[in-house]
């Protein structure tokens, strides 16, 4: 919603804040309108100014702002992929994450309700994975310009497989519950980048026989 004053921003920005709060709670199918105005203190007239079209509006701007969180619990370390102890803090930061959200993703709950295939959800998952595979990548490039992995490595392709292991292992955690698979997909991929240099300089060394 563009054109608000700062106070107007910081008040919609609330209402996005506790409607997802009582989703977390109550669930998406469950929460209403009047569930979350009651949480956040707001006036209907108030909550159809800042969400004209309704539930839906309101619980599309909450999957941006569920989506917003998760690069943000990613933070700082996500942007400090320069050194390997920087990734394996994020390896940690990510496990974490997910270790305390549980089976239950806010993110995954809504775009299902709201659809899959909805232009409004593809555009939240979209930009989101987008944001999260560029700061891997970003990495990535600090990785090879350091010399520590095999500099033929694309960072784009590293970080989508990266990435996709990621999304994998919180799959797999929504059935099971257990982080399992997201540790292995994480240790395999960070492995890999490791011991990338060494294949690296065992083929520069028998071609120069």
């Amino acid at each position: 919603m563009t054109g608000l004053t700062p106070k107007g921003a910081a008040t919609r920005a609330r209402i996005v804040e506790g409607a997802s709060a009582v989703i977390r709670d109550l669930g998406v199918a469950a929460a209403t309108l009047d569930d979350i105005r009651a949480h956040t203190r707001t006036s209907k007239s108030q909550l159809f100014h800042y969400f004209p079209g309704g539930r839906e509006e309101l619980l599309l701007a909450v999957a941006r702002f569920e989506a917003e969180t998760v690069l943000r619990d990613q933070q700082p370390q996500l942007g400090n992929l320069t050194t390997w102890d920087g990734w394996t803090a994020w390896r940690d930061t990510v496990v974490e994450r997910y270790r305390r959200q549980g089976r239950r993703c806010p993110l995954h709950v809504l775009t299902a309700h709201l659809g899959a295939t909805s232009p409004g959800s593809q555009a939240v998952v979209t930009e989101l994975m987008q944001h999260w595979q560029a700061e891997i990548a970003t990495g990535v490039r600090h990785l090879h310009d350091a010399g520590e992995i095999d500099p033929r490595l694309d960072a784009d392709t590293v970080a989508a497989a990266i990435l996709a292991g990621i999304q994998g292992g919180v799959v797999i955690q929504m059935s099971t519950g257990s982080t399992r698979h997201l540790e292995a997909a994480l240790d395999s991929a960070l492995d890999h980048l490791r011991t990338s240099r060494l294949g690296a300089s065992q083929l520069g060394a028998s071609r120069s026989r």
